[in-house]
């Protein structure tokens, strides 16, 4: 029998490309989506698998433990991908409160729906790498075993949802496996991210709609990647027979103006002749350097 997923926070950049690769192994999947004012984009990166019913979308709220308890229910999944949040550091400084209901307490809903009504579910936490902070171990690497040491409120809620798997996986025996994912991008990434927004930025330079970018610290390092195959490690993380945690990275680290100086280099631009930094998109503790090492995760 075909395997049925259910994908929360159907919507998203990680999900899109999630729901596209279990739909290809014949998956069975249902996303929720929470109700928007605006439903024209709601579900723009996915609307491709509503036309042809590929997904079976539901309306659930992090918040509201009524609506987790009612997809959870109704839709019984083999396996739950946890990957709705509020993902966005920044504004996770100035909705610390939001942020903390919604990536903890809604982790916590989920886990326990799932234990009262679908144990026998396995279930992915999108962890992340903001849990780590400014730690690293002496080879400049993060992984596993790191100290997690976020300086964000958004590390901070993922910190507590992450250690809320623990306390679900071995007192009642749940399969509870968290990704701790570094950066990961694709054309699918919400422009608010400095990613998108530099690319998009510079793609209107070039047409000379744009004579600027502004950004906030050029130096900060990050581990970037691609989501579509992050996706697949998270797809392996639930195939295997012990439930575990995983650092999700590539192993290389480069600053934001480097990432900055090959967009502008790839449309024959001089990027010192446009950009700018204004404090305000600085965060009030910065996180200035990610490197994983994902060597655990290759072993399988």
């Amino acid at each position: 029998m075909n395997k049925t997923a259910l994908i929360i926070g159907a919507n998203g950049q990680d999900a899109s490309y999630l729901a596209e690769f279990l739909i290809e192994k014949n998956y069975k999947v249902h996303g929720t989506i929470r109700r928007n004012s605006v439903p024209e984009s709601q579900t723009t990166r996915i609307d491709h698998l509503r036309s042809n019913e590929s997904i079976d979308l539901h309306y659930m709220d992090l918040t509201d433990t009524i609506s987790v308890d009612s997809v959870v229910q109704k839709t019984q999944p083999d396996e739950i991908y946890h990957l709705a949040a509020q993902s966005h550091v920044q504004i996770s400084f100035e909705l610390p409160k939001y942020t903390l209901d919604v990536n903890g307490g809604g982790t916590l809903a989920i886990l326990e729906s799932t234990r009262r009504f679908s144990p026998s579910t396995k279930i992915y936490h999108a962890a992340t790498s903001e849990m780590f902070g400014n730690s690293c171990d002496m080879d400049g690497f993060q992984r596993e075993t790191t100290p997690l040491r976020p300086v964000s409120p958004y590390g901070c809620s993922k910190l507590y949802a992450h250690s809320l798997r623990h306390n679900y996986r071995h007192p009642y025996n749940m399969f509870i496996c968290s990704g701790i994912l570094f950066n990961h991008e694709s054309p699918r990434r919400g422009i608010n991210f400095v990613t998108n927004k530099t690319v998009l930025e510079a793609v209107k330079i070039k047409l000379g709609l744009s004579d600027k970018l502004v950004l906030g610290n050029l130096h900060s390092k990050r581990d970037w990647g691609h989501a579509k195959d992050y996706v697949e490690a998270m797809w392996l993380m639930m195939q295997q027979d012990v439930p575990s945690d995983f650092v999700i990275a590539t192993g290389e680290t480069r600053t934001v103006q480097e990432m900055l100086e090959y967009v502008f280099y790839r449309l024959n631009l001089d990027w010192t002749k446009y950009i700018q930094t204004d404090k305000k998109f600085e965060r009030p503790e910065e996180l200035n350097y990610l490197r994983g090492d994902p060597t655990n995760a290759k072993k399988y």
